[in-house]
């Protein structure tokens, strides 16, 4: 047994049992995955897959344990790697972040240029994608940190830290008669087609909870998975936006009226996660803080030990 099976082995699973597509995400050959999965499993004395031919079609009982131990192992032996790391006083790495994009584009940049000030040596990788996939990119151990709001409290394997609140902006072209209705009201709004984010993505569940404890059915033509693109169909004239008030630049933003709807939403919540079981290099702990000023070191840790299995 090595780690190149154990790696192969997880890989599979991963990729939703299609060796091909391990083999490709690993940049080697589809028969070199095969003969290390058999390999493994004649080692073992069990079968791990049940097959169908040559396709892989489930995991067996068996085997799903043995994905799960070989996942425990990998984690380990990346964390013997970190603490090496962090105990020669290396301020050197990757910070690999896995977030959405109005995160990215508009949460993170001076956070970021902060971090980039103080630890010069560490590369930052961003993955930008939706909740369940930020989710699950982190729950795979693919990043460091994730960073939505939605999704990540869904995972067990996660250790979730609430950030900050936020609600809601309405942006219509200069001179929309939506503009004159004071105070604006879900009812007025549902009047208009409506712009706004994706279902998975950035607080939609709240606005279509909104909409639905009014009995109103908003006439939603254009769903998007970014606050720039939403702005560029408000532009042209398709509709009316709802976005995440910190996408709203004014100083960018001047072919819009901007109209708070604050209290037309409940609030959503800006979490950050964290794999169970993982050792952190100080520069992770370095950027929680900046993003969460109230999460320093001790603060995460105490979050993490809460929710370590016994």
């Amino acid at each position: 047994m090595n780690l190149q099976q154990l790696k192969y082995l997880c890989a599979v699973v991963d990729h939703g049992l299609n060796v091909s597509a391990a083999a490709d995400a690993l940049f080697t050959s589809q028969p070199g995955i095969s003969k290390q999965v058999r390999q493994l499993e004649d080692e073992l004395g069990l079968t791990v897959f049940v097959r169908q031919g040559k396709r892989l079609t489930a995991l067996t009982p068996a085997g799903t344990i043995v994905v799960a131990t070989a996942r425990r192992a990998l984690r380990e032996i990346a964390n013997m790697k970190r603490v090496a790391d962090e105990y020669r006083g290396e301020d050197a790495g990757t910070l690999a972040i896995a977030t959405t994009h109005t995160q990215a584009r508009y949460v993170l940049p001076q956070v970021l240029r902060e971090f980039a000030t103080r630890y010069p040596k560490v590369r930052v990788v961003l993955h930008q994608g939706n909740p369940v996939q930020v989710a699950e990119q982190t729950a795979r151990g693919d990043v460091d940190v994730g960073i939505a709001t939605e999704a990540l409290a869904d995972y067990p394997e996660l250790v979730t830290l609430p950030c900050y609140q936020w609600n809601r902006v309405v942006i219509v072209p200069k001179r929309h008669p939506l503009a004159k209705a004071k105070p604006l009201t879900l009812e007025a709004l549902a009047k208009f087609p409506i712009v706004t984010y994706d279902f998975s993505f950035t607080g939609r569940s709240a606005i279509n909870a909104a909409f639905e404890a009014k009995g109103l059915s908003p006439n939603v033509v254009l769903t998007a998975l970014d606050s720039d693109v939403i702005k560029t169909y408000v532009e042209l004239g398709m509709g009316v936006g709802i976005i995440a008030q910190m996408a709203y630049d004014a100083a960018r933003d001047t072919a819009f009226e901007r109209l708070d709807a604050a209290h037309l939403f409940a609030p959503s919540t800006t979490r950050l996660g964290l794999r169970h079981g993982v050792f952190l290099r100080g520069y992770v702990y370095a950027f929680i803080a900046l993003f969460a000023p109230r999460y320093d070191r001790a603060a995460v840790d105490a979050a993490l030990e809460a929710r370590a299995p016994r």
